[in-house]
């Protein structure tokens, strides 16, 4: 009975002392938490499409934290931090009663400490609340941390939180800013020894540091690797290969692409730390690399931006706002892919497509370069030269001023801007003034980015793409007319594919346009395949004057090389449309031979008759042709004015005969938007688009 009382005793005894214990515990744990919210915050990321890092920024108090998972690290390399840190991380409950009784026995038999029973998780205490002095207080106070982290996280959550904040000398601190630091790569491929060397560094990261300390950082290694628990691991005779590797003696800058798409990304979302964006790192850092290069070639305060850009998805692929971020000198920081200067003949395409369009003139039609008076704007060519008589094939080719104004003056630079919002662009105008004919040549302001979005909608086979912003602003297909009837885009494509590349170029496949604005301020140039588009402009950020750089010698070079250096392979122009073809000179009707205009600037002498208008089908009609069986009947068209005879154009292709009736009858090929033109004997020509159904 005795035995038995004591025995009760004991009981009540104990588990009094465990219930206070555990009471005490709580209390203590409810009133002073650890401080975790520190430890989680991490660097803000920029990353492409790929989920690749583009860029970085410092934690506010200047640390390089990178988030990572346990998932995104190489397996042996938590394997080998588990058997040489906490080989019991699994079993115990923040502290490692086993190892703290060996550590303590060996104290008291050798008078030195001879291994330590630090967990992963009193190391994490440890991390997150730092303390000066290393006495048993200290000590005790951390393991206490440790339970109440242990408490609070789960092993998994306790081994990422170390993943995240262990030290690797300098700022570095997390194992995924260690290894790109270290080894310029992501953990997830780490080999042996820079897995041990990652195991070493977080113990003494100041005095192991590679980069400082080559030899001691070695020697630390070599002890991870001839642990005993380690070896097991990553077997005998790979440990002693990991042994005779180097130490790497520098420490690597971390990715700093997209500087400028980096800044806008943090400014808009400041809160989220992996931003996404549809840039393609590869391109990012071929085309950085490549503005750079140029940049330095072509002379001092010279800066170069590139813009890349999927047409068939609007996203930006790559966007280098100038040559060198860092370089004052060139004003780096100033994004000038975004920046409003005058695109100097680079929107000369986009008149040629309306005279397409509207039937004024074929590739082969034979128009004047020579002076001319537009009501007292008297345009010039670059060189100062004119070429006489010359088709509008090499006119645009040539990229010759003339013929391009009196393009304009026939189409109208209203109807140019109608088109240019199409795509979602507009110009930007001298205050209070009307478009008027000088933007043939520049007399009017673009972004590189609107620029590159134009082109986009002529490699997409005219239908206008709206790009995003890189970032997560989602590009968009317009909901919209194409800019210009596929007839129309075939024609500048076929025409621009076959500009010369430029000297000591070979010919890549792809349609470009070359541009300088006035004063050699700005040169453009802008090429696109059957998908993709790359503008390239170069120039002072401060507007300054660049003598000597032009369209052609000094971009289209650029440009040619980042169609090279982008990697991605050239995709075939869509195929001719139906019924099109380029007519040669012969073929031509009389009046599409050769485009004229009066000293007045109209296209013909003769005004005796009122221009023709088709009154029938009218502008944006929907007209409805299918019968059941899916078949077109023909369309009655009409028209009032003009003098006869008449040539009828269906889509930039003529009809069969002339006619000197006003009304004539066309079967359309297919359902969807086509255009109607009529030219009278005189050369004046009306226009309609309609929607076959």
């Amino acid at each position: 009975m005795r035995g038995w009382r004591s025995f009760v005793f004991g009981f009540v005894l104990a588990a009094s002392v465990t219930g206070a214990a555990i009471y005490g515990l709580d209390r203590l744990d409810r009133a002073y938490p650890p401080p975790l919210d520190n430890a989680r915050i991490v660097s803000q990321e920029l990353v492409d499409a790929d989920g690749n890092l583009l860029r970085a920024f410092a934690t506010p108090d200047g640390r390089w934290r990178l988030q990572t998972t346990a998932a995104e690290v190489d397996p042996q390399f938590i394997k080998m931090l588990i058997a040489y840190e906490d080989q019991r991380f699994y079993d115990h409950h923040g502290v490692d009663i086993q190892a703290l009784g060996r550590s303590a026995w060996q104290l008291l038999t050798n008078g030195r400490i001879v291994s330590g029973a630090s967990t992963l998780s009193m190391q994490v205490a440890r991390l997150i609340e730092p303390r000066a002095d290393r006495s048993f207080s200290a000590k005790f106070r951390q393991m206490l941390r440790a339970v109440q982290i242990e408490r609070r996280l789960s092993k998994g959550q306790i081994l990422e939180l170390y993943l995240n904040v262990a030290p690797y000398g300098g700022n570095i601190e997390g194992v995924r800013a260690a290894s790109l630091a270290w080894f310029g790569k992501e953990p997830r491929r780490l080999d042996t020894s820079e897995a041990a060397l990652l195991v070493s560094l977080p113990q003494l990261p100041e005095k192991r540091r590679p980069d400082r300390f080559p030899d001691a950082a070695k020697e630390a290694r070599e002890r991870v690797l001839q642990r005993l628990a380690v070896a097991r691991i990553v077997g005998e005779g790979e440990a002693e290969r990991a042994s005779a590797a180097a130490v790497p003696r520098d420490r690597l800058a971390l990715p700093a692409l997209a500087p400028h798409l980096a800044q806008a990304a943090r400014t808009k979302f400041p809160r989220q730390h992996v931003i996404g964006s549809t840039l393609r790192r590869g391109i990012q850092s071929e085309l950085e690399a490549l503005a750079r290069h140029a940049a330095d070639k072509i002379g001092d305060k010279v800066s170069v931006a590139i813009v890349m850009a999927d047409s068939t998805t609007g996203d930006i692929l790559a966007d280098v706002g100038s040559a060198d971020f860092l370089d004052s000198s060139r004003r780096g920081w100033v994004e000038m892919s975004r920046a409003i200067r005058s695109p100097g003949s680079t929107l000369k395409p986009f008149i040629y497509g309306l005279a397409f369009e509207n039937g004024l003139v074929s590739q082969e039609t034979i128009i004047e370069d020579r002076p001319a008076d537009f009501s007292g704007y008297r345009p010039r060519n670059f060189d100062m030269q004119y070429q006489g008589d010359v088709s509008i094939r090499q006119a645009l080719q040539l990229s010759l001023n003339v013929p391009a104004v009196k393009l304009l003056d026939a189409v109208s630079a209203a109807a140019l801007m109608v088109r240019f919002r199409r795509a979602s662009v507009s110009l930007a105008l001298p205050k209070s003034e009307p478009p008027g004919l000088a933007i043939a040549l520049g007399g009017a302001g673009v972004s590189l980015v609107d620029l590159v979005q134009l082109y986009a909608s002529l490699a997409n086979q005219g239908q206008p793409v709206k790009l995003g912003d890189g970032v997560r602003n989602k590009p968009e297909i317009l909901d919209v007319e194409p800019i210009f009837a596929r007839s129309a885009i075939w024609n500048i494509t076929d025409t621009l594919s076959g500009v010369l590349p430029p000297l000591g170029m070979k010919q890549r496949g792809i349609a470009y346009k070359t541009g300088t604005s006035y004063g050699y301020r700005d040169a453009w140039s802008v090429g696109f395949d059957g998908r993709y588009v790359i503008g390239v402009w170069v120039g002072r950020a401060d507007n300054g004057s660049v003598p000597g750089i032009a369209g052609y010698a000094t971009a289209a070079p650029i440009l040619f090389d980042a169609f090279a250096k982008s990697g991605v392979a050239i995709t075939p122009f869509a195929a001719t449309p139906s019924g099109v073809t380029r007519l040669s000179y012969s073929d031509l009707p009389a009046n599409q031979r050769r485009f004229t205009t009066t000293a007045s600037g109209l296209l013909s002498a003769s005004r005796r008759e009122s221009s023709p208008v088709i009154v029938y089908p009218p502008e944006g009609a929907r007209v409805e042709l299918s019968d059941s069986a899916g078949a077109l009947s023909p369309l009655v068209l009409k028209l009032q004015g003009g003098r006869a005879p008449f040539r009828w154009l269906a889509n930039g292709k003529p009809l069969p005969d002339l006619t000197r009736r006003r009304s004539n009858e066309w079967t359309p090929e297919g359902q969807g938007f086509s255009t109607l033109t009529v030219i009278d004997a005189d050369g004046r020509a009306s226009s309609v688009r309609i929607f076959v159904q």
